[in-house]
């Protein structure tokens, strides 16, 4: 209950609905227990009498009462369908509004599936729960204990013998319940593993045609969803257990309770009405008590799942600003103008305490108008430290300032208009060619997204069936790696961004391509403050000048012809062509394994 509580917030707005919709299924349980009152009043009455026109009249007002009840239950229904619907996207819509605004970090260690699962299943749960489970908990809640109440009236003896089961229900339900909620949790979290492998099978597809590991993928789903039914069949059988003894109890009880009745009814000591009014009673609570099984069930995993959403929606949020230290740093003007890396350290969240740095005393700085190459080995660090000025990661360290200003003390809004990015392996999205560019710029005009494609050389664009309007479809893989590499660099620099970091973006380009691509390039590069990652000499001659990174440190800075001179290990590396070539995710899980 604790755990369900915490989504009175999003039920407050429609509480007035939700409970409108409860007195009235109350309202319409409890006319179920009228009905054998009317049927005592006509065994008693127009039956014992003979009277056929009193038998037609308590007819009529058992048909009467049926209706109600029946337009009463539609009218619930008709209540709580809307409002509830609206929570349960509310929900979604915090969940993923949370999801963008959560770190890097935190998707590195979720998996996708997982997410996914709590943003559609967990939360369908959640609204059934809240529509049904919840709902008639309190009306069958009501309905027995009222009825309870008329049938110890009606004879408080045969009413106690109702009663008896009441205490080993109790003890049942309470082992029922935890033993549901274990069984419960494990499936949720098989059925969101299972998505991930789902997820990762359709995006990974070709790879597994091309290696033709469709039967070994095939038969891991297979064991996982073979472990899923596994757990399904073990809630089954609690599930069972429960029903079991939910209705032989009672039944056992109501059996005793007609023996008995019926002897007093031969014995002259019980009227037959008081006796028909009396079982029609207890027959009108069995399901009522029948559902508690299936009730205690529901609300069981709409709690996993409650727990579940609120696991995700507790974890902390990317902070806005630090602390006002920073700020008054900022404010009077520290650290110059252009890109500067102070004092820089960056360990990995979920790296061990005290362990190496992938970073370690990075200190740079990118003049105004300058563009520094930076160069090292596979696993240096590379993108790692590109990652850090946009604020994909926070320093543990130091500080990196844009033109003074302390980026960590900057909204993250701001930062991110002021700084593009474009990353090697290039991500796009199920849209248009011209939304994928404009997610660089939202607000850039048409002449900016043509400037753009102009710069990234994608001229293929005008070929394509409807131009810049064509669906590039999820993933960007109806195109080949040098068009989707050319269109992320599109919405790179489409909005003239002050900042620019490229981790080698023209890594899947061909040499003509790359050389026209290079040579726009240098136009937009002129008007900005650039920190490029290159691995061939041709990236490498953008630049003015040349940072080598090596094990986490910077361990040379000049042009490309001194560091040619001075640095063997940056002989190497220009010579090697493309051998030291390494991709936007390489390089950050080798930092990851070298310091984690």
């Amino acid at each position: 209950m604790r755990t369900l509580a915490r989504l009175w917030p999003y039920v407050r707005p429609v509480r007035a609905r939700w409970a409108g919709a409860a007195v009235i299924a109350v309202v319409a349980s409890c006319l179920g227990l009228v009905f054998p009152l009317v049927l005592k009043w006509i065994v008693d009455g127009p039956v014992t009498d003979r009277d056929p026109s009193g038998v037609w009249l308590g007819a009529g007002v058992l048909l009467a009462l049926g209706i109600v009840e029946a337009l009463l239950f539609g009218l619930r229904r008709w209540l709580v369908a809307r409002p509830l619907a609206g929570v349960e996207a509310g929900m979604r819509a915090d969940l993923y509004r949370h999801l963008q605004r959560m770190p890097v970090a935190f998707h590195d260690k979720w998996a996708s599936g997982q997410l996914l699962s709590r943003a559609t299943t967990d939360l369908m749960v959640v609204r059934m729960f809240l529509a049904f489970p919840l709902t008639f908990l309190i009306v069958n809640t009501v309905t027995i204990v009222a009825g309870l109440a008329v049938l110890v009236v009606q004879d408080w003896a045969l009413g106690l013998v109702l009663l008896a089961p009441a205490v080993p229900l109790m003890a049942v339900c309470y082992r029922f319940e935890h033993g549901y909620a274990e069984a419960s949790r494990r499936a949720q979290d098989q059925v969101g593993d299972l998505t991930t492998v789902v997820e990762e099978s359709v995006l990974g597809i070709r790879i597994i045609k091309g290696f033709g590991r469709h039967r070994s993928h095939a038969r891991a789903f297979r064991e996982l969803s073979q472990t899923v039914r596994g757990t399904e069949l073990t809630k089954a059988r609690l599930l069972a257990g429960i029903l079991v003894v939910i209705t032989l109890l009672p039944e056992l009880a109501l059996g005793t309770a007609l023996v008995l009745g019926t002897v007093r009814v031969a014995d002259g000591d019980l009227s037959a009405g008081t006796l028909v009014a009396f079982l029609s009673t207890a027959l009108a609570l069995r399901w009522p008590i029948e559902s508690i099984g299936f009730l205690l069930a529901m609300s069981q995993e709409a709690a996993t799942a409650t727990r579940r959403y609120f696991e995700v929606m507790d974890e902390k949020e990317e902070d806005p600003r630090v602390h006002e230290q920073r700020t008054r740093v900022d404010a009077e003007g520290g650290g110059g103008s252009g890109l500067r890396f102070e004092g820089v350290e960056f360990r990995y969240p979920d790296a061990a305490p005290g362990s190496v740095p992938t970073l370690a005393r990075i200190d740079l700085h990118i003049r105004s108008g300058e563009t520094l190459a930076l160069v090292g080995a596979t696993g240096s660090g590379k993108t790692t430290l590109t990652a850090l000025v946009p604020r994909l990661y926070d320093v543990t360290a130091g500080r990196i300032t844009l033109d003074g200003r302390d980026v960590t003390a900057m909204p993250r809004e701001e930062l991110r208009t002021l700084v593009s990015v474009a990353f090697e392996e290039p991500t796009l999205f199920s849209a248009t060619v011209a939304a994928n560019v404009l997610m660089g710029a939202p607000d850039a005009t048409d002449e900016d997204v043509e400037r753009a494609l102009g710069v990234a050389q994608a001229d293929f664009v005008r070929r394509l069936p409807e131009g810049p309007d064509t669906e590039v479809g999820e993933q960007g893989l109806s195109l080949s790696g040098g068009q989707r590499q050319r269109l992320a660099l599109a919405r790179t620099v489409v909005g003239g961004p002050r900042f620019l970091v490229l981790d080698d973006p023209l890594s899947a380009l061909d040499v003509h391509t790359e050389a026209a691509v290079e040579a726009a390039l240098r136009r937009v590069l002129a008007d900005s403050t650039a920190l490029v990652v290159a691995h061939r000499p041709s990236t490498v001659l953008l630049a003015d000048r040349v940072a080598l990174l090596s094990q986490g440190r910077i361990t040379a800075v000049g042009t490309h012809q001194e560091l040619l001179r001075t640095s063997a290990e940056y002989r190497h590396l220009m010579s090697e062509d493309d051998d030291g070539h390494d991709d936007d995710h390489d390089a950050a899980e080798a930092g990851k394994a070298a310091h984690a």
